[in-house]
């Protein structure tokens, strides 16, 4: 069978990837399932300068899925390139960073940073983190949205996928815009808005009060959002939300996705992405397919 996808010219040996922040490189994960598994190794989303995070509590569990209110710490792109970039580039699979900023400038300062390195083969830009000068979540606002791809794609030669967040009217829409702006494709989805209340407390139950619900809970939501913008769009989606095995992940395929990122799953099960891996394969084997093409949006039909 035929797995390989070609995100904006680069080729994935299949089409699984973790999504950012849910998988780590480390000696003792690594001896479980090889990093160089998946199709894509996506980094932790990074800034320009360290941060410290939010206030934990930082993760809760919820029926069919966890809230995170992580806030993204990070050590700052220097020290990532220095210790973790070379790591990962290291596996002999294509290395997505994430990066974020708080400010236009942050974004194309990051981009050309990382693109200078020569390490990276694709750039995902984390747009659900607030604008520092509007306070809104630059992937909620459609100028912003389009202002920040614009120029992100203006001073770097990387591709750049647009990580958007399904907290709009219609995300369809933001996908199209994302596209115009020169994005060469589309995450779809980063996590929902959630709370939990502590009723002991009586008080939130995270140090953030609010957090990112992901997991199956969201599968669905997920799915939608790939349907729906398979049909407006001409570059590839990669679907993300709520997979746990290799039926959710085809289930994303057929609605459109050239690809699938595994998140909250990957601390449940380790092995996961594996699982996964060789599912789609049978799946294309056992229904007479001979290529992952095949199936990409097909229950559009």
């Amino acid at each position: 069978m035929d797995l390989n996808v070609n995100i904006a010219g680069v080729i994935l040996k299949n089409p699984v990837m973790p999504a950012s922040g849910t998988y780590e490189c480390n000696s003792i994960h690594d001896n479980i399932f090889s990093p160089d598994e998946p199709g894509a190794i996506v980094s932790k989303t990074i800034f320009i300068n360290s941060r410290e995070g939010n206030a934990p509590p930082r993760i809760c569990e919820t029926p069919c899925g966890m809230l995170n209110s992580i806030g993204i710490p990070t050590a700052g792109v220097n020290n990532f390139i220095r210790d973790r970039l070379p790591v990962l580039a290291g596996f002999g699979v294509p290395v997505v960073i994430s990066i974020a900023g708080n400010s236009l400038e942050d974004f194309c300062k990051l981009a050309g940073i990382i693109e200078s390195t020569g390490k990276a083969d694709l750039l995902e830009l984390n747009l659900s983190c607030p604008n520092l000068h509007h306070g809104i979540e630059w992937a909620r606002d459609k100028n912003e949205l389009y202002r920040v791809i614009k120029r992100v794609k203006e001073v770097t030669n990387l591709p750049v996928i647009a990580k958007l967040s399904p907290s709009v009217t219609d995300i369809s829409e933001m996908s199209l815009i994302a596209e115009s702006a020169g994005a060469d494709a589309v995450a779809l989805i980063n996590t929902y808005k959630g709370m939990k209340i502590d009723i002991n407390k009586r008080k939130p139950f995270l140090g953030n009060i609010a957090g990112g619900l992901s997991g199956p809970a969201i599968h669905p939501l997920a799915v939608y959002a790939v349907y729906s913008s398979f049909t407006k769009i001409s570059i590839p989606i990669i679907g993300t939300g709520g997979i746990a095995s290799w039926v959710d992940a085809v289930e994303m395929i057929l609605a459109g996705a050239a690809a699938v990122g595994i998140g909250m799953y990957n601390f449940v099960n380790p092995l996961i992405m594996r699982e996964v891996i060789s599912g789609i394969e049978a799946y294309l084997k056992d229904n007479n397919f001979d290529s992952i093409t095949e199936i990409t949006g097909i229950a559009h039909l």
